[in-house]
């Protein structure tokens, strides 16, 4: 049984969109095909479901882009099934809100809240007021 042409395409749209939500180029996703790395057809259930489940082609790209994003933000490996998966709570899926620690010279720093003043813990652990400039603060991603 042959699918309805529009629909094949939809279908190839959605397995390709999430390709490209995982870094790949369509030059990338062809060659790895014929190299047998990537089984495309086993994508094409899922995507048909997607598409089923979604009633659009936007929605459903829609929908691999917030499951993209917040996987990515928690180090999380995702595949369209995941948004099969995740399609109640996709609205209150959110990602990871990045944390940055202020440090000065290496050393990290506190804010006095009743002060109103920066502080920087030596190595020592004696908190000492800075006397540097806004600029001189290095804000460091916590992981």
């Amino acid at each position: 049984m042959r699918l309805p042409l529009k629909l094949a395409t939809e279908i190839q749209t959605v397995v390709n969109h999430y390709f490209f939500t995982k870094g790949l180029k369509m030059k990338d996703i062809k060659e790895r095909s014929k190299k047998r790395e990537i089984i495309y057809s086993r994508y094409v259930r899922p995507a048909k479901q997607l598409l089923e489940l979604s009633g659009s082609l936007k929605k459903a790209i829609w929908a691999i882009d917030r499951i993209a994003e917040w996987a990515k933000s928690r180090n999380l490996d995702y595949t369209i099934e995941t948004v099969l998966k995740r399609w109640l709570e996709l609205d209150r899926l959110r990602p990871k809100e990045i944390v940055k620690k202020p440090y000065f010279k290496g050393n990290p720093m506190v804010w006095s809240e009743t002060k109103k003043k920066w502080y920087v813990i030596d190595q020592y652990g004696n908190w000492l007021e800075f006397a540097g400039k806004e600029s001189e603060i290095e804000w460091r991603r916590i992981e």
